[in-house]
């Protein structure tokens, strides 16, 4: 998939736990990993608002896009084979 989400990278600037991340955003700690791990479909307004609040960033600072042939997106793609 060509969307990238930098979760852990801004997890990581603010030093916080995806416990505590999860109870800040109101969503259970596996909901914040399936995010964190790229494996998420879609992502609810309310909760990028959520993520964008608690991590005082930008929506651009959590998801990336890039091209199915670049680095990231091939890595990407093949972590989540044989998910579907």
């Amino acid at each position: 998939m060509p969307i990238i989400i930098n979760l852990d990278v801004q997890l990581a600037k603010k030093k916080m736990s995806v416990t505590d991340f999860a109870a800040a955003i109101d969503i259970t700690p596996a909901n914040v990993s399936v995010l964190k791990n790229g494996r998420a479909k879609a992502v609810r307004f309310t909760t990028l608002d959520a993520i964008c609040r608690v991590l005082e960033c930008q929506p651009g600072d959590i998801l990336e896009w890039v091209p199915d042939d670049h680095p990231a997106a091939v890595a990407a793609g093949s972590a989540s084979e044989g998910d579907g």
